[in-house]
């Protein structure tokens, strides 16, 4: 019976020469197989797999605000919202030109997005990096200069505690299923945020602060910290950047101009560059 089954393969592929190209199943998955013009199958090497360009590392970039949440408006009526996402779009064209990473916003039009979904979507995106950007406003509006911030519980001034608690603030936007935590919840996710988020985090701010310098006018003791919710992820380095105070004449006049905001997305991509070259990430170029 094995003989009669055999010569009937051998009629119906047209002779012996199958015997020599019988294929196996991984072959076809590897893309190893191909069937020439004359319908016979060939074997090839497999791909050399050891050289293939390593992914790049994500960075999820969220402008503030945004939608219903017009956050800080400046003297002449300028709507942070406006601000932040044309500065992070500029960023994300400068980072993409690069080569060097993949790119993603947390929100590419005017929309409301709850704090607690800004930072899901970078772990969705399994970011490598998370950059909140934003435009704040402040009591005292002699106050100018950029500034970034790192998660703790403890604010490192009560400057920044204000600030902060400005941000949490944000979900009071998304009505009553969106509500910001509680003090007490605030000091369990800060407590579980790993160490390894923590310095890169510190390290990527520390980055900001030196591509920053005598390029964009900073605040005193420019490097802050406290309980920003939106930079609460315990895996990612999170940093939240103020590009300026909109309740300062002179910052919400920078900010409106397309030039200005072009070089902080260029010193903010020089951090970026930075930041990843101090953690050793392969880079190309």
């Amino acid at each position: 019976m094995f003989e009669l089954a055999r010569r009937k393969l051998l009629t119906v592929t047209g002779g012996a020469s199958l015997l020599g190209s019988i294929v196996p199943a991984a072959a076809f998955a590897s893309g190893t197989h191909r069937v020439t013009s004359s319908g016979h199958s060939t074997l090839h090497a497999p791909a050399i797999t050891g050289r293939a360009r390593p992914v790049l590392p994500l960075v999820m970039l969220d402008p503030g605000h945004g939608g219903k949440d017009p956050g800080a408006i400046g003297f002449s009526g300028t709507y942070e919202k406006h601000v932040a996402e044309a500065a992070a779009t500029e960023l994300h064209r400068q980072l993409i030109a690069t080569g060097r990473y993949r790119v993603a916003m947390t929100r590419t039009s005017d929309h409301f997005i709850p704090l607690d979904g800004r930072v899901e979507m970078a772990h969705q995106h399994g970011a490598s990096l998370f950059i909140s950007m934003h435009a704040d406003a402040l009591l005292n509006k002699s106050v100018r200069g950029a500034s970034v911030y790192t998660h703790s519980h403890g604010a490192s001034d009560s400057q920044t505690a204000a600030l902060a608690r400005t941000e949490n603030s944000a979900d009071r936007y998304g009505g009553p299923l969106v509500r910001g935590a509680t003090p007490e919840v605030q000091q369990i996710l800060a407590s579980l945020v790993t160490e390894e988020a923590r310095k890169g985090s510190a390290s990527m701010a520390g980055a900001v602060v030196s591509s920053f310098k005598n390029r964009i006018n900073l605040l005193p003791h420019p490097q802050r910290h406290a309980a920003f919710a939106v930079l609460k992820s315990a895996q990612i380095p999170s940093v939240l950047v103020e590009m300026g105070f909109m309740s300062n004449r002179l910052d919400e006049a920078a900010l409106r101009q397309a030039g200005h905001r072009a070089m902080v997305a260029g010193v903010m991509c020089q951090a970026v560059n930075r930041y990843f070259a101090s953690e050793g990430a392969g880079l190309s170029g």
